[in-house]
């Protein structure tokens, strides 16, 4: 009887022992996260704050999706919540600050941005913060098709301009950027510019001529993202034609164009000839081995 109960309590520690490592096992295999914060202010309206969160899987980054996270403004107090987002399927996620936290904002040069993920059964918790100062971008154009932008940047009380900060001068094309001449990037000198000479002519624009051109600063350590537009007539006028009622190649089947249509036409008739002809020899084979 007493080596039985032995035998039970040692059974127990090793269950015990094991259980434990088991859980153990479980929590050491949670993953980590990497949180990157940007800011963005597009033509200097009210500024948001971009999220991307990513996990490393086999050696390589991988977006995360569904991540719950809160972002906030200076700290993390309940007062300075900017909002809680949720990442999407490219594990991103965005807030623009709100109007509550507008005399926070505008009572500070300098800005902290804070992101917060609490964690859950797959992730460890994790934070990220993102430090920028205010500042702003400002675009002007000449007769002789010259773009200046200009970068300021907010103390004490006034606008200062900023040396040596890299700006992309450039014409917005649908989802992409097309620079303005051979240069892509052009920095800004003692006061706050940077020059560029526009030397896309006859580039598509819209049915007046007009296309826009945008500066903005990327990634900056101390600004964050700007991005200002402005509209110029300086493209070619896009007069679209209206080929419905024409031939194209593109048009529904009662307007192909004649040369298609005979293409297709010989093909069927082609292999159509094939087949009949096809058929007729097999009867006269027929046909020859009933009279033998």
């Amino acid at each position: 009887m007493k080596l039985l109960y032995k035998k039970f309590i040692l059974s127990a520690y090793i269950a015990f022992f094991f259980s434990g490592y088991a859980a153990f096992s479980q929590d050491a295999q949670k993953g980590d996260l990497n949180i990157a914060l940007s800011y963005f202010t597009d033509n200097n309206k009210l500024p948001y704050i971009s999220v991307k969160v990513k996990t490393k899987v086999k050696g390589r980054f991988t977006n995360v999706s569904d991540i719950p996270l809160k972002l906030y403004l200076n700290n993390d107090s309940a007062g300075n919540l900017i909002k809680a987002v949720v990442t999407n399927d490219k594990g991103e996620a965005a807030a623009i600050i709100p109007p509550s936290l507008k005399n926070q904002w505008n009572g500070s040069l300098k800005h902290s941005f804070l992101a917060t993920f609490d964690g859950d059964k797959k992730f460890e918790p994790a934070k990220a913060d993102l430090s920028v100062g205010r500042a702003k971008i400002l675009i002007d154009t000449t007769g002789d098709k010259k773009i200046v932008a200009t970068v300021f940047e907010l103390k004490d009380t006034s606008w200062v301009p900023v040396k040596g900060v890299d700006v992309i001068i450039a014409i917005k094309r649908l989802d992409a950027y097309l620079n303005v001449n051979e240069t892509a990037t052009f920095t800004t000198d003692s006061t706050g510019q940077a020059s560029a000479d526009f030397k896309r002519n006859n580039i598509p624009g819209d049915a007046s001529g007009n296309i826009v051109i945008v500066a903005k600063v990327e990634d900056n350590d101390q600004y964050g993202n700007l991005l200002i537009e402005k509209t110029v007539p300086w493209g070619a006028k896009f007069i679209p034609v209206n080929s419905f009622d024409k031939r194209t190649l593109f048009a529904t089947s009662g307007k192909a164009p004649v040369w298609l249509l005979l293409i297709v036409g010989s093909i069927v008739i082609s292999v159509w000839g094939v087949l009949i002809l096809l058929v007729i020899n097999l009867f006269k084979i027929k046909k020859l081995g009933v009279e033998l």
